[in-house]
């Protein structure tokens, strides 16, 4: 089953919904107007049921096939939320929310399932049951985890769930998803640095947090070269440095640095911790300044289940031709490995061609994207559980 014809019939309908989530992007967990959007659509489409407020802001489709009789549910999840991004595209669907940006495609993902939705829900060629997850909070803020809890797996008895996501630089048209570690652990870290601020011009009388916060910044760089097996997988950035004054004369008293971990072993990650505790306070009180560490864990590392993977990519190449089973590993985070802990699943990515990176301000889903990821959905129900 190559490209669904009925998808490219849809494609200036899917398109219309996508730019106008892109130009209305709201944040975790305040995605009321995306979420009434999709709710909405899956009931004008004739879904046997419909949630809404699932786990936060998270909304919930159910579509029956025209036979029961497997006794079978698949899971499909699509993500709703934005960034805080200012968006630079310049686009007339651009978004009218400033300082907010769908710079990680998640109305594209969302725009795919729905179109999914529309097809599975008209013709129902499959046995069993589809549940349609649009999560809330994909970005930090633990939708996976909040959908879980509020019972998205045993409510319906979901035995298999499977994601999406478009990755710039595979090129259009083609698929990717690897058995095993695909993205990795992402953990937050913040360090408070205190010192004794004072006059610019008279440092002597005072402890300099700002020169001590650059020293753990740079100290910090030795965890990855010289702390961590060099065969494995590790990140460590501090993505933010922001003192008490942005003045040019006055030495605050205190630094704030921000930064993420990214790892795939446990023992790894507790490496690191280790490591940012003591490289930060032993920097800090060997310039008589002090340094609070705080970690905040994220979700696990993404694990495609093996058997899965395979079926992702079967449907994969049955609709592209192209499904790539040996890239890399990627450092990035996606808590929908949390939902592939509850059960076995894969997460694949679908090309989004030649175009700015991922949270970039000038990002944009690539529209042609969305009949090769509907029609992926759609084989993948078909042959999950088809009609006798």
């Amino acid at each position: 089953m190559p490209v669904i014809n009925r998808f490219a019939e849809m494609l200036p309908e899917i398109t219309a919904w996508r730019r106008d989530i892109h130009a209305h992007p709201e944040l975790r967990f305040e995605e009321h107007r995306t979420a009434a959007l999709v709710a909405q659509k899956l009931r004008e489409f004739g879904c046997d049921e419909v949630v809404t407020g699932f786990g936060g802001t998270g909304v919930v489709g159910v579509i029956t096939g025209r036979s029961v009789a497997s006794g079978r549910t698949i899971g499909f999840r699509a993500d709703m939320d934005a960034l805080p991004i200012q968006e630079a595209t310049g686009l007339p669907h651009a978004s009218t929310i400033p300082g907010r940006m769908h710079a990680c495609g998640h109305d594209g993902h969302t725009s795919m399932l729905l179109g999914a939705a529309k097809y599975l829900a008209e013709t129902r060629n499959f046995d069993g049951r589809i549940v349609l997850a649009f999560q809330p909070a994909e970005e930090g803020g633990g939708g996976a985890r909040a959908m879980i809890d509020a019972g998205l797996m045993t409510r319906w008895s979901i035995e298999e769930v499977y994601g999406m996501h478009n990755m710039p630089g595979l090129p259009l048209g083609e698929f990717s998803v690897r058995s095993g570690p695909q993205m990795a652990a992402p953990d937050k870290f913040e360090i408070i640095v205190r010192g004794h601020g004072g006059h610019g011009a008279m440092p002597h009388k005072g402890v300099d947090s700002t020169l001590v916060a650059a020293h753990i910044v740079v100290a910090l760089q030795s965890i990855a070269s010289r702390n961590v097996d060099p065969l494995k997988n590790v990140v460590v950035s501090v993505c933010g440095f922001r003192t008490e004054t942005d003045t040019y004369n006055v030495i605050p008293d205190s630094v704030l640095l921000r930064g993420t971990v990214r790892t795939f072993e446990p023992e790894v990650q507790q490496l690191v911790r280790a490591r940012i505790d003591l490289l930060a306070t032993m920097t800090a009180e060997a310039y008589g300044a002090v340094a609070e560490v705080t970690h905040v864990s994220g979700p696990p590392p993404l694990v495609n289940h093996d058997r899965e993977a395979g079926l992702a990519a079967e449907a994969a190449l049955a609709v592209s031709g192209v499904a790539h089973r040996d890239l890399d590993p990627i450092m990035g985070g996606e808590d929908f490995s949390e939902m592939l802990v509850e059960r076995p699943g894969a997460y694949l990515f679908i090309g989004n061609g030649d175009s700015a990176d991922l949270h970039n301000p000038s990002y944009e889903f690539n529209d042609e994207a969305i009949p090769l990821g509907c029609s992926w959905y759609v084989t993948m129900a078909e042959r999950r559980m088809p009609l006798a």
